[in-house]
């Protein structure tokens, strides 16, 4: 199945994703801003190394062509909404 990537990214903003990078690095965070590159802005930002929590970094900037994939972190989502 294609996505159009600018409608996807649009409709992921203000909510929890995870970012993959090309070197294997993933940072867990809310969406905050896409421009019309598609950069982005992350809010509340976590970077994980192999599997483990490195730290909070807080606001991140992520260059498009570093990204590998996108995804809607749900389990971030519903641990949001119980708390």
């Amino acid at each position: 199945m294609l996505i159009n990537p600018k409608p996807f990214l649009q409709e992921l903003t203000g909510k929890h994703i995870i970012v993959k990078l090309k070197w294997g690095q993933e940072y867990h965070g809310r969406l905050n801003a896409v421009d019309s590159y598609m950069n982005l802005k992350l809010t509340n930002t976590e970077e994980w190394k192999d599997g483990k929590n490195e730290g909070m970094l807080g606001e991140v900037f992520i260059r498009c062509n570093n990204v590998l994939w996108i995804s809607e972190n749900t389990f971030d989502s519903d641990k949001m909404q119980q708390d």
